[in-house]
């Protein structure tokens, strides 16, 4: 079985569990690097508030920052989303299993005793 990192896993969900955060992400993936500046002005909040969530986005590694001068591009990283589907693929062999052998007992033909 594959090791998957349990602190990573739980970071990269923690974080995208915030409907901003994931918001955020979204925005990312469809219009590309984005200053946080340009990113503030789509939500009724602070730049201050913005940043946080970055950051938290950041810490998890769905997001990078670049830095040019003054100016700060934010970028969506889906790598890390490849821990949350390696945990859903393990959940779905698990059930895969479970409903084969429900529909074994289902489909086998009852003892005349």
């Amino acid at each position: 079985m594959v090791e998957q990192n349990e602190p990573l896993l739980s970071d990269i969900l923690r974080a995208a569990s915030d409907p901003t955060r994931r918001a955020i992400l979204t925005l990312l993936a469809q219009e590309g690097a984005t200053r946080v500046t340009d990113l503030a002005t789509h939500y009724d909040m602070s730049l201050n508030s913005v940043s946080k969530h970055i950051k938290v986005l950041e810490r998890a590694g769905l997001v990078t920052r670049k830095t040019a001068g003054r100016v700060h591009l934010i970028e969506v990283n889906i790598e890390p989303l490849k821990e949350i589907d390696l945990w859903f693929s393990r959940l779905r062999s698990i059930w895969d299993m479970r409903l084969e052998a429900l529909e074994t007992l289902l489909t086998k033909e009852p003892d005349n005793e």
